[in-house]
């Protein structure tokens, strides 16, 4: 994935990485699209554009395997990830329960994406809100990746590949504090 970040195809490799892991492979693409903004910081917006459109496309291809591929393809890859059995059960409890949630706070963080996507469609979820919590989760994500990678170049990159899924959890945490605070405040 480095060698294709340095490549004159990177823009496609980096979309076609981002969409790929939304439903099936492994890596994600801020392997590619960090070093990308580090190298082009004036282009670290249409890099997370382009991670985040792929995103949402490979989300509804990992919706469809959830929705009419579950036993052929989706328990395969829920499996792979570890998430069998008891695992399973207890992550369509979770997500029963906190749905839009519940995408919104994997999209953010290292948890593998593809999980959210095809259990979104084995559980039939709306798929509008599933569209919308899937854009800004992910727009969220990218463009804080691209943005800190442009924004600090090489000296940050080894203490962001260390800590990159803390951040994510952290800016997770502050912006569900906020949207409860904006919910519960009194109008």
């Amino acid at each position: 994935m480095m060698s294709a970040a340095r490549s004159p195809n990177a823009e496609r490799a980096l979309f076609t990485i981002s969409f790929a892991e939304s439903s099936f492979f492994p890596l994600p693409p801020d392997l590619m699209l960090g070093p990308m903004a580090a190298a082009e910081p004036k282009k670290w917006v249409r890099y997370a554009i382009i991670c985040t459109i792929a995103s949402v496309l490979g989300g509804l291809l990992g919706y469809a395997i959830g929705m009419f591929l579950m036993d052929q393809v989706g328990r395969h890859i829920l499996n792979f990830f570890g998430y069998s059995g008891d695992r399973e059960l207890e992550l369509r409890a979770f997500y029963d329960q906190y749905g839009a949630w519940f995408i919104f706070l994997k999209g953010l963080t290292p948890i593998p994406y593809k999980l959210v996507t095809i259990l979104s469609g084995a559980l039939h979820f709306s798929l509008p809100i599933f569209i919308l919590a899937s854009a800004v989760t992910r727009g969220l994500r990218f463009g804080l990746v691209a943005y800190v990678f442009q924004r600090f170049g090489p000296q940050i990159a080894p203490i962001m590949e260390k800590r990159m899924g803390l951040v994510l959890v952290v800016v997770a945490i502050v912006i569900v504090a906020a949207v409860l605070a904006l919910r519960f405040m009194p109008h």
